[in-house]
């Protein structure tokens, strides 16, 4: 049996992520909210007991097949049962990026099944808003800052275009289930009025509702709300009420402590595989100023040295005379992304990239990186999985959605996993600072 020690308490939450950097972007706002948290990468072994506060298990399964999506988080639930969690979360992105075949309609009704209370009608919210990254819901639209999610940028996702902004119909689309709305004249007046609007689309026949949000306070509300819910689903910021439930239930205490990292040595990387407009505009401020390498995916296809003149080019800079950290980055605008995905094909495109920042990050470490700031969260996850981590202590913010993180075991490594979208234009910078040990 394996054990790691977070905090010397029983796991009480759950949590079911469908990509890496969102799960570090939930576990940040749980230890926001003082709860103790561990995040692994992937399924643990079933003998596997780890004590914390929160648990987060990372999976990559945001736009696998549908089928293998349920049956991975499913065993995540089962492992995160057999933990003792009481309670249980599916986060999935604050743009709610999925097609209409899934993943998130699936993996909820799956996951519902599963702890459906005997007798009793089983019911979820989900509500993917994070108002503090400009993510709000309201009539069950959801706005990006203050467009609608389909005029967001997000219509050119390469691989999870949204091109309607109505959540309700969006999930419709992809669940068995029937979904409802927990409007916001419900939300304003607070918990009370939430759980009697729930009871109401129960007795109607809904099993998921989207909730709206245009908030924090709203999320606080709608956290307190659930408090007796088995399921929630949404993004990180509907976590945001939960540590408080557990503490009113006495099973919390206070932890001021729950974000501290050990402090890391080593050269620092920062690598960036999102095409997002937050990234974009990340990789343009750091080249202003520091010295990047850009990764052609049509090169790589070519059969070209690009990883070893990747590398060559981090050992150059590394070792200099004054050692500087680089970026090394596929990072391209919408127009430069489509292009590729013509030539290569989308799937395809997606894979050599995240395989190439992958063998980078290896041959990163061989050369004594060892606190790495990742952009995107497939690069994330392909990343990750490159340098061999399984499990990751969860510290302080560094952008609203993004903690820095410590891998726990021998030879230890500083992270800082970012979803594409998220993060000031300076984030790489102010990222490298805290993996270095300095405060905001």
């Amino acid at each position: 049996m394996t054990n790691t020690t977070a905090s010397g308490s029983k796991p009480l939450l759950g949590c079911i992520a469908d990509d890496f950097t969102g799960a570090t972007d939930l576990a940040n706002m749980l230890v926001r909210g003082g709860m103790r948290t561990v995040q692994t990468i992937g399924v643990p072994a079933a003998d596997t007991r780890i004590e914390a506060d929160a648990l987060v298990v990372a999976l990559k399964s945001r736009t696998i097949d549908a089928a293998d999506a349920v049956a991975q988080s499913l065993a995540a639930l089962e492992w995160l049962r057999a933990q003792g969690c009481r309670q249980f979360f599916f986060k999935y992105c604050s743009t709610f990026d999925s097609t209409d075949q899934g993943n998130i309609g699936p993996v909820a009704d799956a996951l519902l099944d599963a702890l459906a209370p005997s007798g009793g009608a089983p019911f979820t919210i989900a509500c993917p808003a994070f108002p503090e990254n400009g993510r709000t819901i309201y009539r069950g639209h959801l706005f990006v800052g203050d467009a609608l999610l389909n005029e967001s940028g997000m219509e050119h996702h390469p691989l999870t275009p949204m091109t309607d902004a109505n959540l309700v119909r969006v999930l419709q689309r992809q669940t068995r289930s029937k979904v409802g709305l927990v409007r916001y004249d419900a939300v304003a007046q607070g918990a009370g009025a939430v759980r009697a609007s729930i009871d109401a689309l129960r007795a109607g026949g809904v099993r998921m509702a989207i909730a709206d949000a245009v908030s924090d306070a709203d999320l606080y509300t709608l956290g307190e709300a659930c408090a007796d819910l088995p399921l929630i689903t949404g993004g990180s910021g509907v976590a945001l009420g939960l540590p408080a439930n557990f503490r009113r239930a006495g099973l919390l205490d206070d932890a001021g402590d729950a974000g501290e990292l050990p402090r890391i040595g080593g050269a620092s990387a920062v690598l960036a595989g999102s095409a997002s407009k937050a990234t974009n505009a990340q990789v343009a401020a750091w080249r202003e100023t520091r010295p990047a390498f850009r990764i052609d995916p049509l090169a790589v296809a070519r059969g070209e040295p690009v990883i070893d003149n990747a590398l060559a080019f981090a050992r150059e800079h590394m070792n200099g005379a004054e050692p500087q950290p680089v970026l090394i980055y596929a990072t391209a605008s919408p127009d430069e992304v489509k292009a590729t995905q013509r030539e290569l094909g989308v799937a395809h495109a997606g894979e050599l990239v995240e395989r190439t920042l992958a063998s980078i990050a290896r041959g990163l470490r061989g050369l004594g990186v060892r606190k790495f700031v990742v952009a995107g969260g497939e690069t994330s996850g392909a990343v990750v999985q490159a340098l061999g981590v399984d499990m990751l202590r969860i510290g302080r913010q560094i952008d609203p959605g993004v903690p820095a993180t410590a891998t726990i075991g021998a030879d230890p490594l500083a992270l800082a996993l970012k979803s594409g979208n998220f993060g000031a234009v300076d984030f790489f910078a102010k990222a490298l600072r805290m993996l270095d040990g300095d405060a905001q």
